[in-house]
C-alpha cells in the first residue's frame, strides 16, 4: 500500500479513528432518540432520581432479556452525559447505578417535544441527500424540500402530525429559553411597551413574557392556518399575516426559528 510507505502507521492508524468516530457520530443521536422513546429520564426521576438497569427495564416495561442492550445503549448515554453512572465499590457486587443530569433534566420537563421534533426522521432524513444538494446550482430547493417536495411550512399546512410535530418542539424551545432570557436579562423587557413575535407559532413566548410582564403589549404574526388554531384566552393578539409582505410595528420584533426552511430570497 502506497500510503503506508509515505505515513507513518500510527498516524494512519489515528485517521482510521477519526474517520470512526464521524461515521459513528450518529449513534449519540440514535441512541438520545431511544431514551426519548423509551422514557428514561422519566424512569430514572420516577425512581428518586437514581436507578439500576432493573429498575428502569421495569419502568419503561421492557422484557427482562434486553438488559444487556439497554446497558448497551446506557453506556453510549453515559458517555455523553445524558445521564451519569456510579459503579459500586470494587470490593461489593450490585448494580451501577444511573443518574440524571443537567441534560437529561431537560428530557423529564420542557425539552422533550423539542428533541422528539429534531429526531424525528421527516426532519434527519434529508441530511442523507446533502451530497445531492451540494452538486445543484443555486437557486435551489432547501434540502428538506429537495427531500420532501415542498418546504418545512408548506408541509405542516398539509399533514396535521407534521404540524403538530414542529409547532409543539417550537413551542418547547421557545419556553425554555424565554424562561431563562427573563431570568438573565429582565431589565431589556421592563424598557419595552410592545413586542411581535413574528412566525411565533401557538404564541408560547409572547405568552411567556406577556405574563411575566404585563405592561408589554404582545402579538404573534403567522400564517392563517397557524393563526386558526391559535390559543384563547390569552393577552397576546394573533396576526394572520405573510412576514415578507409585512410587520406590523411594534418596540420589538421577535425573530426566532422563523426563517427555517424558507426557500426564497430575502
Amino acid at each position: 500500500m502506497q500510503l503506508l510507505d509515505n505515513t507513518t502507521t500510527q498516524t494512519l492508524l489515528d485517521g482510521q479513528l477519526d474517520l470512526w468516530h464521524t461515521t459513528f457520530a450518529f449513534m449519540k443521536s440514535m441512541a438520545l432518540k431511544s431514551a426519548v422513546d423509551l422514557g428514561i429520564a422519566d424512569a430514572i426521576q420516577h425512581n428518586g432520581g437514581a436507578a439500576t438497569l432493573p429498575e428502569i427495564l421495569s419502568k419503561v416495561k421492557l422484557h427482562p432479556s434486553k438488559i444487556p442492550n439497554l446497558r448497551r445503549l446506557m453506556r453510549v448515554l453515559t458517555t455523553t452525559n445524558v445521564f451519569s453512572i456510579q459503579h459500586p465499590p470494587t470490593t461489593e457486587e450490585g448494580e451501577p447505578v444511573y443518574k440524571l443530569t443537567p441534560a437529561s433534566q431537560l428530557l423529564v420537563s420542557s425539552q422533550i417535544p423539542f428533541a422528539t421534533m429534531l429526531l424525528n426522521p421527516m426532519i434527519v432524513s434529508p441530511f442523507f441527500e446533502l451530497g445531492t444538494w451540494f452538486q445543484r446550482e443555486l437557486p435551489d430547493p432547501c434540502i428538506f424540500k429537495q427531500a420532501h417536495g415542498m418546504a418545512v411550512w408548506e408541509l405542516t399546512r398539509k399533514d396535521a402530525a407534521f404540524d403538530t410535530l414542529i409547532n409543539k418542539g417550537l413551542a418547547s424551545d421557545s419556553q425554555f429559553i424565554l424562561d431563562v432570557a427573563i431570568k438573565l436579562n429582565a431589565e431589556v423587557f421592563q424598557s419595552i411597551s410592545s413586542l411581535i413575535d413574528v412566525g411565533g407559532g401557538s404564541g408560547a413566548a409572547a405568552q411567556t413574557i406577556s405574563k411575566a410582564f404585563p405592561h408589554v403589549k404582545c402579538s404573534v404574526l403567522d400564517l392563517e392556518h397557524i393563526v386558526a388554531k391559535a390559543p384563547a384566552g390569552t393577552d397576546v393578539q394573533y396576526i394572520t399575516g405573510d412576514m415578507f409582505e409585512s410587520i406590523p410595528p411594534a418596540n420589538v420584533v421577535l425573530l426566532k426559528f422563523c426563517m427555517t426552511g424558507i426557500t426564497r430570497t430575502v
